[in-house]
């Protein structure tokens, strides 16, 4: 930690996925809620091609939802273990220390553990999971199967690699036909916001959604229809002793809860807290720690649901780099629990630090 009385907290956002724009729009959101008077903010931006680069609040990337390399200087992350970033310039490299850092980044490399590790070697406390829980939590198949082994109750659902779909197109509509019927939706097994998410109610829309997911991952999850459910979300907060915050309900306005409805068109209905039964509310904040413990998670995670007319509930999914745009759910689901926005950001930059201050004790004690 600096020896600063204000501690600097790094935003890092943008990144090189198809969630780039949310990733900012997340970093717009959030920065008017940081607490000034304890953090000194440094903004740190990555564009699509995978640049670093220094930014500051006026910068067009947080106005325009887009990270360019224009009129910036480049960083690169210092891998001795010092907790800094160096920043290039006319005359060489220049250190720049920071405290913690809010990796504010959504899909592959920047919340599926890559960059958590590339933070890690750098001795840079971080925000939210470490490398394996970021891992299995952006892996839709591999977190079902952590799920599975904690006994927790999940639609049917089955895997199709991209290079099988593309040698045996039609036996795979066959076996996906027999096994789950229809509907079913399809999702990119590695990707979040509903990029690439399709409701298939034939083998000719099957056909389709499988060629769109396909674009975005080599392997895809196809899940039967929960129909008639509701679609519940819980808000996961700590380290060793986590906490769930009150559920939340989302009324798709199209159908289903895919991008356009999150974050475009923002018709889709919020409800906090959620109307359902006191037990069926407890059960599945209890379900939601499960899940947090189940991955190793540690921070913060979005937990989802789908709840039956007869109260059954079942997991849908874990993210552990939830939205925080105007419409995200997680910092609304804690605002409606007592913690504020601002609150809400200097707790998780807490826990960063105390799960970095143990792993260092581990390191330092071997």
């Amino acid at each position: 930690m600096s020896s600063q009385t204000k501690q600097k907290i790094a935003v890092l956002f943008g990144g090189r996925s198809c969630e780039h724009e949310v990733s900012v729009s997340s970093a717009r959101a959030m920065l008017p809620h940081i607490d000034r008077d304890r953090f000194d903010i440094v903004l740190i931006g990555i564009t699509k091609q995978g640049d670093w680069r220094l930014l500051n609040e006026g910068s067009n990337a947080l106005a325009q939802a887009s990270v360019d390399a224009d009129g910036t200087e480049r960083l690169m992350v210092d891998h001795n273990g010092n907790a800094q970033f160096l920043v290039s310039g006319t005359h060489g490299a220049s250190a720049l220390a920071v405290d913690v850092v809010f990796p504010l980044l959504h899909g592959p490399f920047g919340e599926d553990g890559t960059v958590q590790g590339l933070l890690e070697l750098a001795g840079i406390p971080i925000i939210g999971c470490g490398v394996a829980a970021s891992a299995l939590g952006m892996d839709k198949e591999l977190s079902k199967r952590m799920f599975k082994a904690e006994g927790l109750a999940q639609v049917e659902y089955t895997v199709v690699r991209r290079s099988r779909w593309q040698q045996r197109a039609d036996a795979v509509l066959l076996e996906v036909a027999g096994q789950l019927g229809f509907p079913v939706y399809v999702k990119p097994a590695r990707m979040g916001s509903s990029v690439g998410v399709s409701r298939a109610n034939s083998a000719a829309e099957l056909r389709a959604a499988l060629n769109e997911a396909a674009r975005f991952d080599t392997k895809m999850i196809i899940e039967t229809a929960a129909l008639g459910y509701r679609e519940i979300e819980c808000a996961v907060l700590g380290n060793e002793a986590p906490e769930a915050s009150v559920v939340g309900e989302i009324t798709p306005a199209s159908g289903f809860y895919d991008y356009a409805a999150k974050y475009v068109t923002g018709t889709s209905k919020v409800t906090i807290p959620a109307q359902i039964s006191n037990s069926t509310s407890a059960q599945i904040r209890a379900m939601a720690v499960t899940a947090f413990r189940a991955i190793g998670a540690s921070g913060l995670a979005r937990v989802d649901f789908f709840v039956a007319p007869d109260d059954t509930i079942l997991i849908n999914e874990v993210n552990t780099m939830p939205g925080f745009t105007p419409v995200s759910m997680y910092p609304q689901l804690w605002e409606a629990s007592g913690v504020s926005y601002g609150e809400l950001i200097s707790r998780l930059a807490e826990l960063a630090l105390a799960r970095h201050a143990e792993h260092t004790l581990c390191e330092t004690s071997m």
